[in-house]
């Protein structure tokens, strides 16, 4: 996954590094609100030695200085330095509980201590903290006497007074609120990009052609009104109508020498918007002067006649079963636009499209039109559409943005291959304006993502 792939990845998920963000930041800041506020004290004690008459006695003091503190700082967490301090305090605490209060660093290459003393209350740990001082002194030079009358080498001095915190030493809520919001903006991108990695739907051009080995010949980008009414306002310079137009050009341009004029369209799976290609195709071809008829062949789930608003319940099952001829079913839905219905559903779907009537009623329609484009069943449920590719001129399949599999995509066009159609592009459809490339698609000009109306108007090739 390259820098581009994690970008992309960011930008079409970018809500999870944001909820991320809000949900640990205002967890570790409710964590740190119910956190008992705790103060510090600080003071420092400063070792020397009492006897030193010379310069090499100096000298050997401070190594002997130096050596001590390490242990006086062990001395001053343990349980004897807290049980004096309980008792000169008259402290409501155990020796374990006020040990854990005390900390104490031996400062290095010194012979400095630093003692730091933690407690709910602030005056109770600057209390603490003086008296420890004191109470640490004296314990020092009870250790360091030779006998009970003797006096003490090592001298204890506090050099450094406590004084009463004024702001609660933890828990730092600004801090760890911070923190958990980098933490949780760190996981929320992992989980984008870990989605990403994991999502198996086709969402590139290039992915499409590479698992086709087909051309995507059209990018469609999503339309809330089309998607209602299924039908492109062909009078205005939408976004979606200039996809259509954009797709009617590609298609008239795949084979100059012979064009193909028996298209059928179909996907991989249902619902990845293969009739409203049928549909809008057809009513672009026929802006364009073509004379274009469509062939509702999806005899299981009819939706061509529905979105159009014409009578489905006679059509191409009726002329294949011999009961009606073409004129008696053709339908006429605009100059240069007409239809064939499904008709009744049949018991056996994928032997009539095999059938030779079928081969018959196409070989007839193409000498009367221009483009005859078949709306098929998805290739993979059903072997409806398969029986009936290797009687078209081209296959253009119709996959969803971030819905159709890359092992679907490619499971259909083996299928194509496998009865020897050919199968003359990919049409990326439904396509999320906001998607990454999205933009490219239209270059931008003069069309709004939201569908709406741009200044220029229909390109003027179009305008009739």
């Amino acid at each position: 996954m390259d820098l581009r792939d994690i970008y992309a990845a960011l930008r079409t998920r970018w809500w999870l590094p944001v909820l991320g963000l809000i949900v640990a930041s205002s967890a570790a800041l409710g964590l740190s609100l119910a956190q008992t506020p705790l103060y510090t004290a600080s003071t420092q004690l400063f070792v020397s030695t009492t006897e030193q008459t010379s310069t090499s006695d100096v000298l050997q003091g401070s190594q002997f200085s130096e050596q001590r503190v390490t242990s006086y700082a062990r001395l001053i967490t343990g349980q004897e330095i807290a049980s004096r301090l309980i008792d000169h305090l008259e402290l409501r605490l155990s020796a374990e509980e006020l040990s854990k209060e005390l900390s104490a660093t031996a400062v290095q290459n010194t012979v400095l201590i630093d003692v730091t003393v933690t407690d709910p209350s602030p005056r109770q740990a600057q209390r603490i903290a003086a008296a420890l001082g004191s109470e640490f002194t004296d314990f020092a030079a009870q250790l360091e006497r030779s006998d009970a009358n003797g006096v003490s080498p090592v001298k204890v001095t506090v050099t450094q007074r406590p004084s009463v915190p004024s702001e609660p030493s933890s828990p730092k809520s600004v801090r760890n609120s911070i923190l958990g919001g980098i933490v949780g903006l760190l996981v929320g991108a992992g989980l984008a990009v870990a989605r990403a990695r994991l999502d198996r739907s086709v969402k590139d051009s290039d992915v499409a052609t590479e698992l086709a080995n087909a051309p995507v010949i059209g990018t469609i980008l999503r339309d809330e009104a089309l998607l209602r009414r299924h039908t492109i306002d062909r009078g205005t310079a939408s976004r979606t109508a200039e996809d259509y137009r954009q797709l009617r050009t590609n298609l008239q341009f795949l084979n100059v020498d012979q064009p193909p004029k028996v298209i059928m369209v179909s996907s991989a799976v249902p619902s990845e918007g293969k009739t409203t290609v049928v549909v809008n195709l057809a009513l672009a071809l026929a802006d364009a002067g073509r004379k274009v008829v469509i062939v509702e062949s999806d005899l299981r789930r009819p939706k061509v006649s529905r979105y159009l608003g014409i009578v489905g319940e006679v059509g191409l099952t009726n002329i294949l079963a011999g009961t009606a001829n073409i004129d008696e079913v053709l339908q006429s839905y605009r100059e240069g636009m007409a239809v064939i219905a499904s008709g009744p559903t049949p018991p056996n779907p994928g032997e009539l499209l095999g059938s030779s009537a079928m081969t018959a009623l196409l070989e007839k329609l193409r000498t009367e039109y221009d483009f005859i484009l078949v709306d098929a069943p998805p290739l993979l449920p059903v072997a409806d559409a398969s029986t009936l590719a290797p009687a078209m001129d081209g296959v253009l399949l119709s996959i969803r943005y971030g819905h159709t599999q890359k092992d679907q995509l490619r499971q259909a066009a083996a299928t194509l291959e496998g009865v020897k159609a050919k199968l003359l592009g990919v049409i990326l459809n439904i396509v999320p304006p906001k998607a990454e490339g999205a933009s490219a698609y239209g270059y931008g000009y003069g069309y709004g993502y939201d569908g709406k109306h741009s200044q220029l108007g229909p390109p003027t090739a179009d305008r009739r």
